[in-house]
């Protein structure tokens, strides 16, 4: 509801209206500097999103390499369990063909 005031202002009812040109001129400028700050803050964060991003790319890189490298650490061992076993084997084998030789060469002693 506006009332048409002196002056051919419009004043709501009920309803703060600034008075002077000086006024509108000084909340316009706390507006702006309210932008202004708004705007730096948000590319501020747009600084920062950007860098937390490449530390993201940089880290998922450094684990898809760690990973690799993981991998082939787990292959190479399982490779040296199979050689170390097999060389139990083997030793098992020539200490059990060694046992029998002596049996051979010197008979068990009856008592």
């Amino acid at each position: 509801m506006a009332v048409t005031g002196a002056g051919g202002r419009k004043q709501i009812k009920n309803a703060v209206v600034p008075e002077s040109d000086s006024e509108l001129e000084k909340r316009n400028q706390g507006l702006e500097k309210e932008l202004k700050e708004s705007k730096e803050r948000e590319e501020e964060m747009r600084r920062q999103l950007h860098s937390t991003w490449e530390r993201l790319r940089v880290a998922e890189e450094a684990e898809e390499r760690l990973c690799s490298q993981l991998g082939e650490l787990e292959a190479e061992a399982v490779y040296q369990a199979r050689d170390y076993h097999d060389r139990i084997v083997s030793l098992m084998e020539q200490l059990s063909h060694a046992q029998s030789l002596l049996q051979e060469v010197i008979p068990p002693s009856s008592t």
